[in-house]
């Protein structure tokens, strides 16, 4: 073999080296920048992980919030139904019982007038004279009057009064009465009464025509 020759083989022998040496580099290059972008993917897993387990927690923890409220809620509600329950029975008892005994007021103040009515009755025949014996049965009228006022009931006025259809109900009509008497009342054939300023019988009245 020439001198030439050995020199080729041997810059060859160099020039294969080199690209072995640059390949096996490339690999490692390679090797090494799988194994980063590995750790890399690895590491997001895991934080994906992580993330996914603190969702999950949160969610857990909420849940049981919500949970929590809707048991409070439904405590309170079942607590409001029942008082609400009882308020209702209370209240029809309560109406039972003045319906029933809503009188009771009324009629006590008036047995110590239908007291004195007796004794008038059982005295009668005992009076020095008729005068004295209206006398009695006036004032008896007027402690009547006066308990009535006392539980709101009151006359209807009409002396000299403009007839009105919300207090008076006309029964006749009085003719030729003049002018100034025209629509007025002329006369009371029944009292009314009012309780608590509420009409309870019309005041029965004949009108100047």
């Amino acid at each position: 073999m020439s001198k030439k020759e050995k020199k080729i083989n041997t810059k060859e022998e160099c020039q294969h080296g080199q690209d072995e040496q640059q390949k096996e580099e490339a690999s490692i290059k390679d090797t090494k920048e799988t194994s980063a972008n590995a750790q890399e993917e690895d590491t997001d897993e895991k934080a994906e992980k992580v993330d996914k387990a603190d969702s999950c927690e949160e969610k857990e923890k909420s849940l049981e919030e919500l949970n929590a409220q809707i048991a409070d809620l439904k405590d309170k509600y079942l607590r409001t139904a029942a008082e609400f329950d009882n308020y209702k029975k209370r209240t029809l008892k309560e109406k039972a019982e003045l319906i029933l005994n809503g009188g009771g007021k009324t009629i006590s103040a008036i047995l110590p007038v239908f007291d004195d009515m007796e004794r008038a009755i059982a005295n009668a025949d005992k009076a020095d004279s008729k005068e004295k014996l209206e006398e009695g049965w006036e004032l008896i009228a007027k402690k009547f009057e006066t308990v009535l006022e006392s539980l709101g009931v009151k006359k209807i006025e009409t002396k000299d009064a403009d007839f009105n259809v919300d207090y008076h109900e006309a029964i006749a009509m009085i003719p030729n009465m003049g002018d100034d008497k025209k629509g007025k009342v002329i006369d009371c054939v029944q009292t009314g009464y009012m309780l608590n300023d509420k009409v309870i019988r019309h005041a029965k009245v004949a009108v100047g025509q």
